[in-house]
């Protein structure tokens, strides 16, 4: 699911380190119980596989076979591998001052962000 996340973030921000690694793969899970029971996870994970390819695809520009593809199995990219599936906008050398004092801060990069009172 980080992967998701990654992508899903506001285009022209989602960033990468040069020595980070994304994973993509369909979901999964494990099912005991009655037949009935594990008949209706199997249904559900179909489901969540379906509407994530679609999520991949809208944010990747991706056609939904490549993504289908892609998803068959856990598929591991650098981040310039990344960057040209269309998860992320940029490699970055070094993480901006800005994206951590905006963390530590609690602000988002949202400079507007009313102030906390002490």
């Amino acid at each position: 699911m980080g992967s998701l996340l990654l992508t899903a973030g506001a285009k022209g921000e989602r960033r990468s380190l040069p020595n980070a690694r994304v994973m993509i793969h369909q979901p999964s899970g494990g099912a005991s119980g009655q037949a009935s029971d594990i008949t209706i996870l199997a249904k559900e994970i179909l489901k969540v596989r379906e509407r994530l390819n679609l999520l991949y695809t809208k944010h990747t520009g991706q056609k939904i076979e490549r993504i289908e593809q892609c998803m068959e199995r856990d598929m591991f990219m650098s981040s310039e591998e990344v960057k040209e599936f269309g998860l992320i906008d940029e490699v970055i050398e070094h993480r901006p001052i800005s994206l951590v004092t905006d963390a530590v801060a609690g602000t988002g990069g949202n400079k507007e962000k009313e102030e906390v009172p002490n």
